[in-house]
């Protein structure tokens, strides 16, 4: 049996799915263990089902199994004796490992955040429909509408801001923050290309987007709070023509969802500090320093 530990937002949940699915297809016994991950980020819970998704978790047992993690004093002794008999993996960079799609017994901890990780063409198309869900199955409000005919109407362009969470004391240090030269650049090589572009701001950080991108085609998109908000926000990103990334797996999925082959993807050349993410590009995006 494999089982995935699913944590962090949104977008990694996507990808720890997204291997779930493919190690599915490859005929493996894979679970999903949606507790673990969890336990010590208050600020995150499972949300897949917001997609509609739905998986077969594992048990608390099998997790306590597969980790060898039994507490009883005869499994104390022997793990003191002979050492832990665990199968987990904790990925340690953000480059493919193939080793990952061959295992048979697993339990596997990370991000998993390259498209190398579901490649089977059946997956993709399975992802690509539980992701790419159609606006009216979760967007409820005028605004979101309202945004979404702006968007298929003009040359749009998608521009992800992440700033709040990256800047706090826990992640500062982690995340590389996008910087306003890393947006302007962006923006100049779009408009290069697309001079009728209007530029549509998803952020966490309104008042820094107002002050920093000014004019009639600047877009802060501002939708009505609620439990859905997360997923219409990556849905209207990846109604935009093209976009402008911030080194966010939200970023990421709102732009892999985009299937056109005509999209201008811009993303940022370093996505985290102290770690290599090489696989997280794809060939369609173009790497811009930060």
């Amino acid at each position: 049996m494999i089982i995935i530990q699913l944590k962090g937002g949104l977008g990694n949940q996507m990808f720890q799915y997204a291997l779930y699915r493919e190690l599915l297809h490859r005929g493996k016994e894979v679970k999903i263990d949606d507790k673990t991950g969890f336990v010590h980020d208050k600020l995150r819970v499972p949300v897949l089902n917001r997609f509609g998704i739905e998986y077969e978790r594992a048990t608390e047992e099998e997790v306590i199994n597969i980790t060898d993690s039994k507490m009883d004093i005869f499994s104390r002794i022997r793990r003191k004796l002979t050492g832990r008999r665990t199968n987990e993996i904790n990925e340690t960079e953000g480059i493919f490992d193939p080793k990952i799609l061959e295992l048979d017994t697993a339990y596997l901890v990370g991000y998993w955040q390259s498209e190398k990780y579901f490649q089977s063409p059946e997956v993709i198309a399975e992802i690509q429909e539980v992701f790419g869900m159609r606006p009216q199955e979760i967007m409820k409000d005028s605004v979101s509408w309202s945004t979404l005919q702006q968007i298929e109407c003009c040359e749009s362009v998608s521009i992800h801001v992440r700033r709040t969470d990256y800047m706090d004391k826990e992640h500062i240090a982690i995340h590389n923050l996008c910087t306003e030269k890393y947006y302007k650049n962006a923006i100049k090589m779009v408009r290069e290309q697309h001079p009728n572009a209007v530029f549509f701001i998803f952020t966490d950080d309104k008042q820094w987007c107002r002050n920093h991108f000014k004019g009639h085609n600047f877009i802060t998109v501002e939708l009505e709070e609620g439990e859905n908000t997360d997923v219409a926000d990556m849905i209207l990103m990846s109604k935009c023509k093209h976009h402008i990334m911030a080194n966010s797996s939200f970023s990421w999925w709102s732009v892999w969802i985009n299937d056109s082959p005509e999209k201008l993807v811009i993303a940022p050349a370093k996505w985290i500090n102290f770690r290599k993410m090489d696989d997280i590009y794809t060939e369609r995006m173009t790497k811009v320093d930060v």
